[in-house]
């Protein structure tokens, strides 16, 4: 990268001492001997001189980070195959907004929407989109959660595992006003602990937590807002109705007993 654009070891360092001095810090500075020993594969950059090589190379941290063998954008298989037992919000990372997808342009008008069918069925012309592009559209407003291993709360209407999308506008607990089980809202809430993901109701300060009725799950209560806060509404679910081949092989967690 530095033979390409013509630079040298002494301007390498030059161009970093400056970056060291407006960052106040030393760690940013690349001396002219260790990028040397860099370049002959006798060290490794700390993540401080690996920036300064991206300011000064006109390159991308990630493309550096490759180099040595990590790419965050493998982070979200690495977060499926590493999940945790707890509920939390979950956060989907774009790196490379730059990077295109492909993306639905032009709906066959052929097909109705109220009827199942493939998504691939359903598109009559795909195109290349850059991910970026994607987040400034805002397509879907609401933040993310994953229901834990281990929260039966809203079993079996949410399988652990489960993620789901959070609307923060509806942050205000409904006392009434559905029909079924399907429609009651469910909310996402914070608790000083952890999280959850329930049905809710609120009255003279206390939050309770509904679990659903075939839920193994106990009834919780927390003084709101202070032990409990609504994050926002459940808009959205995607979860497994089948576990995968490797989580068939796991023995099932013990459901915890309802009092």
């Amino acid at each position: 990268m530095r033979l390409r654009l013509g630079v040298t070891t002494r301007e390498v360092e030059e161009q970093s001492r400056k970056i060291a001095a407006t960052q106040r810090n030393n760690e940013f500075f690349i001396s002219n001997a260790w990028l040397s020993q860099l370049e002959n594969l006798s060290c490794l950059p700390s993540i401080y001189k690996l920036y300064s090589l991206c300011i000064i190379y006109r390159v991308s941290y990630l493309d550096l980070l490759r180099l040595y063998g990590v790419d965050l954008e493998k982070s979200g298989k690495h977060q499926l195959r590493t999940r945790l037992y707890n509920t939390h919000p979950a956060r989907i990372e774009v790196y490379d907004k730059e990077k295109a997808i492909s993306f639905p342009i032009r709906f066959d008008r052929g097909f109705r929407l109220d009827r199942t069918n493939l998504i691939a069925r359903m598109v009559e012309v795909w195109g290349e989109v850059p991910i970026g592009l994607l987040q400034h559209l805002n397509i879907r407003q609401g933040k993310y959660g994953y229901i834990g291993l281990k929260d039966y709360t809203m079993y079996p209407l949410l399988r652990p595992g489960s993620f789901v999308q959070i609307d923060d506008r509806q942050d205000t607990v409904k006392p009434f006003g559905w029909r079924t089980e399907h429609d009651r809202p469910i909310y996402f809430v914070e608790l000083r602990e952890g999280y959850a993901c329930s049905w809710c109701e609120l009255r003279n300060g206390t939050l309770t937590l509904v679990p659903h009725p075939l839920s193994p799950a106990r009834i919780r209560q927390f003084a709101h807002p202070t032990e409990a806060e609504v994050v926002g509404r459940v808009t959205a679910v995607a979860m497994r109705i089948v576990n995968s081949e490797a989580g068939s092989r796991l023995q099932p967690a013990r459901l915890p007993r309802r009092s």
